[in-house]
């Protein structure tokens, strides 16, 4: 299964399961003096310790059909029907109870009030539940149960009174059936969703893609080796670039528990083999549910393993620089509780996780969930979505698009058009992560044309922090990266025997947060008289000292230089026509310098360095333009030998 259970707490409830009721004091005395309402309360009576359930539910409807008095009858409908979770079907037998017989058993309030929640019915819920809560010598976990249910129909009722200005929509057929369909999961372009349907006690992948239109063709299985005819695959997550699946496979040959995690690659249009992530990501227990941060490096699951704050909790592991998983580390009672917490989903801004809860105060069943993480590395105070996305019925699998603004989950309505269906939701300001752009890149080699898998870093030029390190595909040179909108960063591709290139991106164009920002690169070969501009080097206006900023570029100088140690290169510096000839030749020869410094005290031996200063003789573009100039203010380095 790709969902838990609810708590064994609220399980226990069901009271006349395997002979509970016969051992209430009192209870087992009751009885109908209608021979035909007895006979068929003890034919239920039976078929309830074969688990014949739907035989026990008819044969106790006749009983209280033969008599409508039959109190023990009704309670042991009401508790069947809620184990079933028929709560509307529950609550006229309960209350019928109260009617009857109000002293037979002060659970018949619990299960009123638990019925009343769950079906929206907050302030009659609360009434029946802290009567429960109140009973002298009630089962301490039950109370507790109480107590928490207590809590959700205070919050339900205030946040009723406050509905956000959302509307849901379903999709329709093309993504919903008449079976169950949750997980979606949204490419970066929105183009795609890839979700998981049960059909058949089967869970198998489904993707579906946008026309021209914008509408969602006929959703069809995923080709390839990751659906399978006899085990079942889905709850998964999706690596930015679209490349990597991850997702639960539940006991499948070679697992190590019930519900493992792997990963599979696309491989043309299709997914390769499934690799099992193996310990210590995977145990003899449960683990499911996996959502992967943005920089591909932090992994966030489900498990009911042990060291957990309750039944079923969210985990992540870290990525190693041997490219093995760490151990796993709790999120702890900022986020979990003693309830059970699942579907996480990170966004691409790798600071806002939402996640599914049936144990912080919510509307009934499981809500939807937001945490941030704090600068210090804390997670904020859980904070509920509220009303319309969350109600009393099951909400689960929320994931947001990079721009924040499109959201897509699962949810038991009244208009799906089977069990759980798939909704898409706009998200209010409040409720969004920060916007996240993405940069898309091909790279290539300029004489050939042909992919290169080439190392592909990005760095937030005003922190100097690596935000992205990956290889390009190697099947066509392509490189995604999401990045935090608004800031500008610096793009190093360094590949074996290649000139390196370097850029900046400013990524804050408020009209390119549902578009990538695309970019084609052509690596050179290194030859002798090869130049290539360092476009991340910067010095303030009329000096020569290097900035922070630079860092990354004179890094990535430095490696370059390494991992080719035959290489001389020069360093040149140039200036536009702004000023005085003879100025600018000075300041270009002391910004040339001043790279070559640096270099010699990272370790270079000075004999394979040169600078030099250009001045103004060797314009790159007009200066004639703000934008010509800039292009012609620049460090290059060439290749002497």
């Amino acid at each position: 299964m790709m969902f838990p259970l609810r708590s064994s707490c609220l399980l226990i409830m069901f009271l006349w399961l395997c002979g509970m009721l016969a051992s209430m004091p009192g209870y087992a005395q009751l009885h109908s003096d209608n021979r035909q309402a007895q006979r068929a309360f003890e034919k239920a009576a039976a078929q309830l310790r074969n688990g014949q359930y739907d035989e026990a539910a008819a044969s106790l409807r006749s009983a209280v059909d033969a008599d409508t008095g039959f109190a023990a009858a009704h309670q042991q409908l009401g508790d069947l029907y809620r184990r079933q979770k028929a709560y509307e079907q529950a609550i006229p037998h309960y209350e019928k109870v109260t009617q009857l017989a109000p002293e037979l058993t002060p659970l018949t309030w619990f299960g009123l009030g638990e019925s009343l929640l769950l079906t929206g019915q907050y302030a009659e819920a609360r009434t029946a539940l802290q009567r429960y809560a109140a009973t002298p010598g009630a089962a301490t976990e039950t109370v507790q149960a109480a107590r928490k249910y207590i809590a959700d129909c205070t919050f339900s009722l205030q946040a009723l009174g406050q509905p956000l200005p959302v509307r849901l929509q379903n999709p329709g057929a093309a993504i919903n059936s008449e079976y169950d369909e949750y997980f979606p999961r949204l490419t970066a372009d929105l183009q795609t969703i890839i979700f998981t349907r049960k059909t058949a006690n089967r869970e198998n992948f489904y993707e579906s893609i946008r026309d021209s239109s914008g509408n969602w063709q006929p959703a069809a299985l995923l080709t390839g080796a990751i659906n399978s005819t006899s085990y079942n695959e889905g709850a998964h997550c999706i690596s930015p670039d679209g490349k990597y699946l991850f997702f639960t496979g539940c006991n499948r040959p070679g697992g190590l528990g019930s519900c493992d995690i792997y990963v599979s690659r696309r491989e043309g249009s299709g997914w390769g083999t499934p690799h099992n992530l193996g310990a210590p990501v995977n145990t003899r227990g449960w683990e499911a549910q996996p959502t992967l941060s943005a920089d591909g490096r932090t992994l966030y699951f489900v498990s009911n393993r042990a060291g957990g704050q309750g039944g079923y909790d969210i985990w992540r592991t870290s990525l190693q620089e041997n490219g093995q998983w760490g151990a796993p580390l709790n999120l702890g009672p900022e986020v979990n509780t003693p309830g059970n917490e699942s579907s996480p989903y990170i966004h691409a801004d790798n600071r806002t996780l939402y996640f599914a809860s049936d144990g912080w105060p919510g509307f009934g069943e499981k809500d939807i969930f937001k945490t941030v993480l704090d600068t210090f590395g804390n997670w904020g105070p859980p904070v509920n979505l509220g009303s319309p996305i969350n109600d009393h019925r099951e909400q689960s699998a929320f994931s947001v698009s990079m721009n924040g603004r499109q959201a897509a989950f699962a949810s038991r309505r009244p208009d799906a058009l089977g069990g759980l269906d798939i909704y898409f939701v706009s998200l209010p300001e409040i409720l969004r992560p920060h916007p996240v752009a993405y940069l898309k890149g091909t790279v290539v080699d300029t004489e050939t044309d042909t992919p290169l898998q080439a190392l592909v870093t990005i760095t937030d030029i005003q922190t100097n922090q690596v935000l992205y390190r990956e290889q390009a595909d190697y099947e066509d040179g392509t490189f995604l990266a999401p990045l935090p909108f608004g800031e500008t960063y610096a793009l190093h591709v360094r590949q074996p025997g290649y000139l390196f290139f370097s850029e900046h991106y400013p990524l804050n164009d408020t009209a390119k947060l549902n578009d990538a920002y695309e970019v084609h690169i052509a690596l050179s070969r290194i030859k002798t008289g090869k130049t290539e501009t360092l476009n991340n080097i910067f010095f303030d206006y009329d000096d020569y000292r290097l900035l922070p900023q630079s860092e990354s570029d004179l890094k990535n100088l430095v490696d370059f230089l390494v991992l080719n140690p035959s290489v001389r290169i020069e360093i040149g510096g140039h200036t536009d026509n702004t000023g005085d000839a003879a100025y600018n030749q000075r300041l270009s020869e002391n910004r040339a310098k001043a790279v070559h410094h640096y270099l010699i005290n990272a370790g270079i031996a000075p004999a394979r360095l040169s600078y030099r200063g250009y001045g103004l003789s060797q314009p790159v573009a007009t200066n004639e333009t703000a934008e010509g100039r800039q292009l012609n203010r620049r460090t290059a380095f060439k290749i002497v030998e």
